[in-house]
């Protein structure tokens, strides 16, 4: 008999593998199992998101924060979505409820930066990709979008040293 861990590492690993739409089905026959189990929703919701499915990736992020609203990955997830969609005082609050519930996460702090830097509060960003980097101090987006902050704010030798530091890391 499948187990509702069963079907979520399947739809897991299925997500991960690229190939959400066969994600989506194991994440709801789980659901059927335990409909109140937020990491489902989140992972149904991840699902939803890299299908393009939007709406319902909200939903089922919104369901697993109903359930759990610790849950800050299911805000970032939120954030991430509104911000795709051109909708930044919808994904800022998002990601200010994500890092209200884990304010040491890189993922959130350099996202957020991505936001400040994407409608042009520079000196936003630059304290969002800081934070990620004080946390996570190899974290290749954060130092690649602090670079770029840095010469946005005409901070050239904050962008050459972390110029160098992506190349010491081999990724450019």
């Amino acid at each position: 008999m499948e187990t509702t861990e069963f079907l979520n590492d399947s739809g897991i690993a299925l997500t991960e593998a690229n190939r959400p739409f066969e994600a989506i089905p194991l994440f709801h026959k789980a659901l059927a199992m335990e409909p109140e189990n937020q990491l489902l929703w989140l992972n149904l919701g991840i699902a939803q998101q890299k299908t393009g499915e939007y709406k319902k990736a909200l939903a089922s992020f919104q369901q697993a924060v109903c359930i759990d609203d610790t849950m800050a990955e299911a805000w970032g997830a939120m954030g991430l979505i509104h911000f795709e969609l051109k909708d930044f005082y919808s994904a800022e609050e998002c990601y200010r409820k994500a890092l209200e519930r884990d304010h040491s996460s890189p993922k959130i702090w350099n996202n957020i930066g991505v936001l400040f830097f994407s409608t042009g509060s520079y000196e936003d960003a630059r304290r969002c990709f800081e934070e990620a980097i004080s946390i996570m101090p190899m974290y290749y987006d954060a130092l690649y979008n602090l670079r770029d902050t840095c010469r946005e704010l005409s901070d050239y030798r904050a962008a050459a040293e972390f110029e160098r530091i992506i190349r010491e890391l081999g990724r450019e």
